[in-house]
């Protein structure tokens, strides 16, 4: 997958901002998809702050989930505000899961997987720690279609006036995500998908309800944002 200087992931607090308010609808609707049985052991791959994490624990009724993310700032954002027995936050990386060969009922991600430099290696191991019968299911915004409708006007708007953000836009980098290419990713990986769009509106108040997050400096557009100069 490709990266960009600009994909930085921390700052909890700054992200909620900007993210959280569409993650965290977006996060009960998926659990509502995936429509899983009680009593099960998830694994959690880029839980950020928790948005995702939240929802299993709330909807799900989980035995345990184990929530992991790359970055430390995150993993202890989450872990400050989910106070829940059953939930664990470890700093790890997507393709070097903490987990033992199945040793889990389900693998989850949300807003994350485009976001692995090596794709394939995180579905394998996925696919490594799912027990016989388990479930892998991710979600990701619609980049290519225009799905995250905030920021692809962001990009758009930026690209007129700076050619280069052009190549910064997620629906350039990451094509694969959307329905077919979902399903040939996970289809290069050895398993089917089902694929099945998960839609919300959230309405602006005012413009610096939409543009203050843009300043804040958590994920590839506020990054962009951060690095212009103030002439």
């Amino acid at each position: 997958m490709t990266q960009s200087e600009f994909d930085a992931w921390s700052a909890g607090k700054s992200y909620e901002h900007y993210m959280g308010r569409w993650s965290r609808r977006i996060a009960t609707r998926f659990i509502d998809w995936v429509d899983p049985p009680a009593d099960l052991a998830w694994l959690e791959i880029g839980c950020g702050t928790g948005a995702l994490t939240a929802a299993v624990l709330s909807q799900a009724s989980p035995s345990s989930i184990l929530s992991t993310d790359r970055s430390k700032d995150f993993v202890a954002h989450a872990r400050a505000e989910i106070m829940d027995d059953r939930a664990i936050f470890q700093v790890a990386e997507a393709t070097a899961l903490p987990c033992q060969d199945a040793s889990v009922d389900v693998v989850t991600s949300g807003l994350v997987l485009n976001f692995i430099p090596d794709t394939q290696i995180a579905l394998s191991e996925m696919r490594r720690v799912l027990r016989p019968g388990g479930v892998a299911a991710f979600y990701v915004w619609d980049y290519p279609g225009g799905g995250m409708g905030f920021i692809d006007a962001f990009w758009k708007a930026a690209s007129e006036i700076d050619p280069n953000a052009a190549d910064l836009d997620e629906s350039a980098r990451f094509p694969f995500c959307q329905p077919d290419g979902l399903k040939e990713l996970c289809a290069e990986a050895g398993a089917k998908a089902t694929v099945s769009a998960v839609e919300e509106e959230t309405r602006f108040p005012d413009f610096d309800a939409f543009w203050h997050p843009f300043t804040l400096g958590a994920g590839p557009a506020p990054g962009y944002v951060q690095s212009l100069s103030h002439n």
